[in-house]
């Protein structure tokens, strides 16, 4: 049964050291407040998984807390590198951590394989591409009916899945709205799945029945956490923080500045202080 927690106990029972984690969302709904929770809870040698990392990868990879990461895209979006993974790439600071390369595709069908219970996903993509020459994980196979060789990778099934979303309910069933990512697939692949929502409704009698919505089987945990995913965006709530992310690119671009930055807004953070920072970005729903 689904509980409703305090963010810092639902990562706390959740999340472990060695975990392979994914913290998914696309253009909006990034899990930010639960990943500055993790972050403030020291976790290590993590594998991190997400379709299109950004700056909280950058930043988790930046305070040492990961050892390898997949992915299909790397970057702070709109504005250019992640210059604390590519350090970390590049130079082994913090510390050297192993990449495992995809494709959207790839990345897409190996969640969704990984939803179903499947061992792997079997599609047709990475053709006239070099990722397969740099990811062993890239294979082919086969088709027993036509002849066709097509493409296969590894399912993804995460030791726990971090979404953010809009709503939940009282019995904890999550409503999302907007653009909608692989956040299903994740949360159904994962072991134990963790969502933070910007508030809870009696229910969704008032919403359009075509909604995404995850019921509460499938969630371990949720904690209410207001403007949790800026500076990305949440539809309906807030806009997206720009600013934050071109300044993003000149914090990160040095060490030190880095590491005073994580120790002023995350570390000395605390997850109610993200209703603030999105006050002057709030939206009509």
């Amino acid at each position: 049964m689904v509980s409703f927690l305090p963010l810092s106990r639902a990562v706390a029972e959740n999340l472990h050291d060695g975990d392979a984690v994914a913290f998914e969302g696309f253009t909006h709904l990034i899990p930010t407040a639960a990943a500055h929770e993790a972050i403030r809870q020291g976790f290590s040698e993590l594998t991190l998984i997400r379709m299109t990392p950004d700056i909280i990868y950058d930043q988790m990879i930046g305070m040492g807390m990961a050892r390898k990461i997949i992915f299909s895209y790397l970057g702070n979006p709109g504005v250019g590198l992640l210059r604390r993974a590519r350090d970390a790439i590049e130079n082994g600071f913090p510390r050297r951590i192993e990449i495992e390369e995809h494709s959207h595709a790839g990345m897409a069908n190996a969640y969704a394989a990984g939803a179903a219970g499947l061992p792997c996903a079997v599609f047709r993509g990475y053709r006239g591409a070099g990722l397969a020459a740099v990811n062993p994980n890239i294979r082919s196979v086969t088709c027993p009916f036509t002849g066709e060789v097509l493409a296969a990778v590894p399912a993804i099934r995460p030791d726990v899945t971090f979404i953010h979303a809009q709503k939940a309910d009282r019995k904890g069933n999550v409503l999302v709205e907007g653009i909608i990512g692989i956040q299903k697939e994740a949360i159904l692949a994962a072991k134990r799945a963790v969502v933070t929502v910007e508030e809870v409704v009696d229910n969704f009698d008032d919403f359009h029945p075509n909604l995404t919505v995850l019921p509460s089987w499938t969630i371990a945990a949720i904690a209410v956490v207001p403007g949790g995913s800026h500076p990305s965006y949440t539809h309906g709530y807030y806009i997206r923080d720009n600013a934050a992310y071109l300044e993003w690119d000149e914090i990160a671009a040095d060490r030190d500045r880095f590491q005073d930055w994580m120790r002023r807004n995350v570390l000395e953070g605390r997850a109610d202080d993200f209703a603030v920072r999105v006050k002057h970005l709030r939206t009509a729903a």
